[in-house]
């Protein structure tokens, strides 16, 4: 099909929302081959330096802002800036990333303290949802990751994500040294865990990309 990346380009950017690579094939009766490699020509176009991504995750496709530029996007088009995610969260993520489905008990039990607000932010911001319920007593729910986790940590699917433990030791040094850091400064006593996830959650900085190892989370326009 003739200038097939043009088009594609076009329905992007006028979408907005994530397209089915499987929809441009048949709107257009073209074979998945075509549509892959119109997207290989895209993403050298939309390169490491240009301001807008081609996101290509679970069959999907979608334009996104650079997270290079958030600061710059976020100064003129956000000046409420969204609650970012803290370590402890993020710690909660990558385990129901690994081991989803899981339940709310299993990712307790697995961090060793409540999660209920790590939880509770994780399904507000969409990164992860329920997928079912476990079937056992009281048919707790499960949860899984979304669209938007894959988006966020900038990977096309959950195969990609660095090894768990090598990524769990890396987050819980970061943890540990940000409590220590934080409490030092405003307690004057040990703090308990649940402390350590309130007083992170409180003092969220002003930036809307953190890196965990090879994880890196951004907020798209």
């Amino acid at each position: 099909m003739e200038n097939l990346e043009n088009i594609i380009e076009s329905v992007l950017f006028v979408a907005g929302d994530p397209v089915l690579v499987s929809d441009l094939c048949f709107k257009f009766d073209v074979k998945e081959k075509e549509i892959i490699e119109a997207v290989k020509v895209l993403q050298q176009k939309y390169n490491e330096k240009s301001g807008i991504k081609l996101l290509s995750f679970n069959g999907k496709l979608q334009f996104a802002s650079n997270p290079d530029y958030v600061d710059y996007i976020s100064a003129v088009l956000n000046p409420i800036r969204q609650r970012n995610l803290t370590k402890a969260t993020l710690e909660t993520a990558a385990i129901v990333a690994y081991k989803q489905p899981i339940t709310r008990t299993e990712i307790e039990e697995t961090r060793g303290v409540n999660s209920d607000y790590a939880i509770n932010i994780l399904l507000e911001h969409k990164l992860i949802e329920i997928v079912g319920h476990k079937d056992t007593v009281g048919k707790p729910a499960l949860f899984g990751t979304t669209d938007e986790f894959l988006k966020r940590f900038c990977i096309s699917n959950i195969d990609e994500l660095p090894d768990y433990d090598e990524l769990m030791e890396k987050i819980q040094k970061i943890r540990e040294n940000y409590s220590e850091s934080l409490f030092n400064r405003f307690e004057p006593v040990t703090p308990t865990e649940e402390e350590v996830d309130k007083k992170l959650a409180e003092a969220s900085v002003n930036a809307e990309t953190i890196e965990i190892g090879e994880l890196k989370t951004s907020d798209e326009l």
